[in-house]
């Protein structure tokens, strides 16, 4: 059955202080990423840059995979093809995180089962900047 994104969920988490690892996130200013990070800034949520650089973005500090976020992760943000998206799932349940947001055009129906099964809230196909300016944030 295909996954249906709950608009309670989408709320709470843009509207709830929180830490979000935002996978693919790096300096590229032509990525989605790069704004859609700033935009979560706006909204007052910590950002964890996670890519293979571990480049500095908004003046937050990099890390390479999931397991170096350290502390708790709210959200995984998830910004890679649909392709590679399962491994980021899997991740997200390994190091506790409470929600996966899986971008606009990032499809993974078995990921997202399995990570609604570990117990995480899951939104899927959508983006958070699109999803906030709709509800009125930022």
């Amino acid at each position: 059955m295909a996954h249906v994104n709950d608009p309670a969920v989408i709320d709470r988490l843009l509207r709830a202080p929180g830490t979000w690892a935002v996978v693919g996130l790096s300096t590229n200013r032509a990525r989605a990423a790069y704004g859609v990070a700033a935009y979560l800034q706006d909204l007052g949520q910590t950002i964890v840059p996670v890519h293979p650089r571990a480049e500095t973005v908004h003046g937050a500090p990099g890390v390479r995979t999931l397991a170096e976020a350290g502390g708790p992760v709210d959200v995984v943000d998830v910004f890679v093809n649909s392709g590679l998206a399962g491994d980021v799932v899997d991740q997200a349940v390994a190091v506790g995180a409470r929600a996966v947001w899986l971008q606009l055009g990032v499809v993974d129906e078995a990921a997202a089962e399995r990570a609604a099964a570990a117990g995480l809230d899951v939104v899927m196909d959508t983006c958070p900047a699109i999803e906030g300016r709709r509800l009125g944030l930022g």
